[in-house]
């Protein structure tokens, strides 16, 4: 599905997003919600009505007052050349000068009230009127029809237009979240490089077969033939939390992320959580335990209104907590952590989640680990994140997203593209790399992580095709940010756009992604002879984003402070230090073997080499910033002083 070249024209973040569109009359008294409709809701791939007894729950987000002033504000205490660099707001502060006054609340829950709807939460920054009703009292208080469509394998709810509020409130609304379903295409960003859980509580299991090493070139496949002249290591196993800290540097600085708290936000909660990860750590890290007093757990309850079938992967999900849970802690051991679940993905439950972080600012750094298949999201959801991360800035707290897992989504999409929420301007977007690390715990190379695969077959190598890599490029959706100015060159920044304009590229700075060099997790998982706790080998820039708040967070503890939105600063440091470690392309590759079944050889053997940072995509490592690996990565204690 081809991502919307018109939500550009739509939007309006400064030195993120371009002006707003007015609403449009739709009716005599009523005004459109810019671009709140779908693109793939269209009439080829409506499947069915929408029944119009369904019960369903939305949020009716409210504009901030003085968007521009809060924006300017933003930026004001995100650079380190303002007068006013770090001079956080509180959330109370946040609230009585750029919310939704109580008025528009009260306005906006009568005319919800008075089309039947019952009320449900308003969080306590006003972001938004939460609402219960049936489809149809939706149909006829937003003059939309809605439908089932297929998209992407699933079968979602949407509106077949623009929805529309009455003239009055039109001032008042930001957008509309839960009448569609868009967010269902939200995904978790991780990947082993071969199967991943799938099915609900817990998932079928995933074992790496050996050989394979404990450090970079530890092993080397003598027994199977040379590839391209050479033999190759056998991949790692799975780097450990020690020599990922030794690896960047954050070992031997006297911190560990203590006082800072890590939020991390996904769909669901694995029932195991707490407990794989503290016997993860007692079994890979002993001197660093996960405390019970340092993971909390903040789980919205489930939704009776959603409409089964859950489309959302609930297994995939805990699997991708666990492995933010257990990296963020493995690079910040003194860190406390809280995990946030949303009660779905459906109905971007994700953005509720969020917002509880930020409206009560319970954490100081946020990592995110999922995204959508592109930009091709509507206009107000996307509108309604930027402003929960606009605020995530004003009070000082650093919002990671994970770039995504498929390189320039041109294999999906067959156009470039970065992923959202990666390309929103005023987060933090987090590419990855393939690392080797070598057996004293240095970097022997780091290069960007973009991956092919070419299977030994009868003793012959096949083509190597492209399986996934660090997501990035050029977004259609935001303009150039005033960070990215003067340091992103013209060649990436005028990619996918029109005229003279210049786009938002993706990512801003990266950590370990690459599978085939990944990070070792343990998880419990449904294997043939019963349900429990092994380990196995994991990436994706799922991995990525944890692992840079970690080091972030031990960034706070040797600096004293909580950092907030590094964008300007890293963009400065570039050019003026060496705190950012630049990623070059690197000709290397491992060879790895697979278990055909999973779990066991009893299936028999599956063996591939696996080439790093493989060039046949429209986004490259080259030197300086680029669009596989933004800025470059974490240069040690240069960069924990100097952030």
């Amino acid at each position: 599905m081809r991502r919307s070249s018109t939500l550009l024209l739509s939007l309006a973040v400064v030195g993120g997003l371009t002006g707003a569109l007015p609403a449009t009359a739709s009716a005599q008294g009523r005004q459109d919600i810019p671009q709140s409709h779908p693109l793939w809701a269209n009439a080829q791939a409506k499947v069915a009505d929408t029944a119009p007894a369904s019960k369903l729950s939305f949020r009716v987000y409210l504009n901030q007052r003085d968007n521009a002033g809060a924006e300017a504000l933003a930026q004001a205490v995100s650079d380190p050349d303002s007068a006013t660099y770090r001079q956080y707001l509180s959330p109370d502060q946040v609230r009585d000068r750029f919310a939704a006054s109580d008025a528009t609340v009260n306005a906006v829950k009568a005319w919800l009230t008075g089309n039947g709807f019952s009320i449900g939460e308003v969080p306590s920054n006003r972001a938004y009127v939460e609402a219960t009703g049936t489809a149809g009292q939706t149909q006829d208080a937003f003059g939309v029809k809605l439908g089932k469509y297929k998209v992407k394998g699933q079968t979602l709810r949407a509106a077949d237009k623009n929805l529309s509020v009455p003239a009055n409130l039109a001032d008042d609304v930001l957008g509309v979240v839960g009448v569609d379903q868009a967010t269902n295409l939200f995904k978790p960003d991780h990947a082993t490089g071969a199967g991943t859980p799938s099915d609900v509580a817990p998932g079928p299991g995933f074992r790496n077969a050996r050989p394979c090493s404990a450090y970079y070139g530890e092993k080397i496949d003598t027994t199977d033939p040379a590839y391209n002249g050479q033999h190759l290591p056998y991949a790692p196993c799975g780097y450990t939390p020690a020599q990922l800290r030794s690896a960047y540097g954050v070992d031997k600085v006297g911190a560990d992320g203590k006082g800072t708290t890590i939020a991390i936000v996904d769909a669901f909660a694995s029932p195991t959580i707490y407990a794989d990860a503290s016997t993860y750590a007692r079994k890979n890290d002993p001197a660093h335990p996960l405390k019970q007093s340092q993971f909390k757990q903040h789980v919205f309850p489930a939704n009776p209104v959603l409409e089964p079938p859950d489309q959302c992967d609930a297994a995939g999900w805990y699997g991708e907590e666990t492995l933010d849970v257990e990296a963020a802690h493995g690079l910040a051991p003194g860190a406390d952590i809280l995990y946030v679940g949303g009660e779905s993905c459906e109905d971007n439950a994700l953005d509720v989640a969020l917002n509880y972080v930020i409206a009560g600012h319970k954490a100081d750094i946020v990592s995110n680990s999922y995204g959508d298949t592109g930009e091709d999201i509507p206009a107000d959801e996307v509108k309604v994140f930027n402003q929960i991360s606009l605020q995530a800035v004003l009070e000082g707290i650093g919002v990671y997203f994970s770039s995504g897992d498929n390189g320039d989504e041109v294999a999906r999409l067959g156009t470039p593209s970065p992923d959202f929420s990666a390309s929103a301007p005023w987060i933090t977007a987090v590419g990855g790399t393939s690392i080797a690390i070598g057996k004293d715990g240095k970097r022997i190379f780091e290069t960007g992580w973009e991956t092919s695969k070419s299977s030994l077959t009868n003793g012959v190598y096949g083509p190597a095709n492209y399986t996934s890599g660090s997501g990035g490029g050029t977004s259609r959706l935001f303009e150039q940010p005033f960070y990215q100015k003067g340091v992103v060159p013209d060649a990436l920044s005028t990619k996918n756009q029109t005229g003279h304009k210049k786009g938002r590229v993706v990512p801003d700075i990266s950590a370990i992604g690459d599978p085939n060099t990944g990070f070792l997790v343990g998880q419990t998982q449904t294997f043939p002879d019963g349900a429990y706790y092994d380990q196995y080998r994991i990436g994706g820039t799922s991995l990525a984003s944890p692992v840079f708040a970690g080091i972030m967070a031990v960034a706070d503890s040797v600096d004293h402070f909580h950092h907030g939105f590094i964008n300007p600063v890293i963009y400065k440091l570039t050019s003026r230090t060496s705190a950012i470690s630049d990623v070059k392309h690197v000709d290397a590759a491992v060879e790895r073997v697979d278990y055909a079944n999973s779990v066991d050889a009893s299936g028999g053997l599956l063996t591939s080499v696996r080439t790093l940072d493989y060039q046949g995509l429209t986004i490259h490592t080259t030197p300086g910033y680029d669009d596989v690996t933004g800025l470059g990565t974490p240069n040690g204690l240069l960069f924990l002083l100097l952030v």
